[in-house]
């Protein structure tokens, strides 16, 4: 059955050359060359690609998104219908982690809940520059606007919220809000670590969210600039409709998936494409994860950051890693030979 899929699909499949690789090094790479390939978990990857393969509305992968369904062996699935790609832009691989927060907060403001988590002003599009942080937050320009999902008790743990993009908030109330991104202001993010490694505060192998959060208990005037310094700024939408069991929406709008899934620039990398992923650093590992995400600090053929999980415990192991390593895109057959440059 698969061999007969496999001249269906190839049948079907177009060979358009992805945009934005004209200056990126491309090489097709056999699986004997990713190193691990034979131990990893191949059924548990596919069934993470199947989340988000339905959404891939392209030629070229709704055949491969069909058979995908039917199969119970996933090594041999990946192995027949995808070539692995090389995509390098110059720049050296860095691979990162992050999380989903958990932090408290209320529907209503109090004096312990102080700090806003705004939805989106409807004035505010995407890829436009508005108002910087400092004019939200220091000037309360969305004051009495009504835009309040909530209120959280930490500045800090905001700030971070808005940096991973997505988050939930365990109400004084009680139940949970779920939050997923809703826009920005479109400034550049700057990060408080690298400040305070800049003002010669910290060393850089010191500094971790709850270095700044303590520093800035310490230091309330210096710690209120410092976060005011960073001018970008991260809206939220509330999800009603995600079970608490599943991991936050990607930029697929479907659940992403701890260990599994992870975030990449599209601009090298198709979002919901399978990728190899050999990362070095303390605890290395090679595995099959699954493009279901994006991020604003993500950029490069060698740059991405897995999704590590929700809560304080994932947050703190995702802030340890920042690795070197070697990224692999699986593309579908003609999809990958037709992106190497012509001789």
């Amino acid at each position: 059955m698969m061999l007969r899929g496999l001249a269906c699909a190839l049948a079907l499949l177009g060979s358009p050359v992805q945009a934005g690789l004209e200056d990126a090094e491309v090489s097709i790479l056999s699986f004997d060359d990713l190193e691990g390939w034979n131990q990893d978990d191949h059924q548990s990857a596919l069934g993470v690609f199947l989340d988000t393969c339905r959404d891939l509305d392209d030629p070229q992968w709704r055949p491969i998104c069909a058979l995908a369904a039917e199969q119970d062996d996933g090594k041999t699935f990946f192995e027949l219908f995808f070539r692995p790609v090389l995509i390098r832009d110059g720049n050296d691989p860095l691979f990162t982690a992050y999380y989903e927060p958990e932090i408290r907060g209320s529907r209503t403001e109090s004096l312990r809940y102080r700090y806003p988590v705004y939805r989106t002003p409807p004035e505010v599009k995407a890829g436009d520059v508005w108002l910087s942080r400092r004019n939200i937050e220091d000037e309360e320009a969305l004051s009495g606007r009504g835009l309040e999902i909530a209120w959280v008790e930490d500045p800090v743990e905001l700030q971070f919220l808005q940096i991973q993009g997505s988050g939930r908030i365990r109400l004084a109330e009680g139940g949970t809000i779920r939050l997923g991104y809703g826009g920005s202001n479109g400034h550049s993010f700057m990060s408080l670590g690298n400040e305070l490694v800049r003002q010669g505060v910290y060393e850089p192998h010191q500094v971790s969210q709850k270095v700044i959060q303590n520093w800035v208990k310490r230091n309330p005037d210096e710690g209120r600039e410092l976060l005011l310094k960073n001018p970008s700024y991260v809206f939220f939408r509330e999800i009603g409709k995600v079970s608490a069991d599943k991991g936050p929406l990607g930029a697929m709008n479907r659940s992403i998936t701890a260990h599994r899934s992870v975030a990449i620039d599209p601009k090298y990398t198709p979002l919901g494409a399978p990728v190899w992923l050999e990362k070095k650093g303390a605890e290395p590992f090679n595995r099959l994860m699954i493009a279901q995400d994006t991020g604003s600090r993500v950029k490069g053929a060698q740059r991405a950051d897995i999704f590590w999980g929700t809560g304080a415990r994932a947050g703190r192991l995702a802030g340890k890693i920042r690795d070197a390593g070697r990224m692999v895109v699986l593309l579908p057959i003609q999809r990958a030979f037709a992106i190497l440059p012509e001789e």
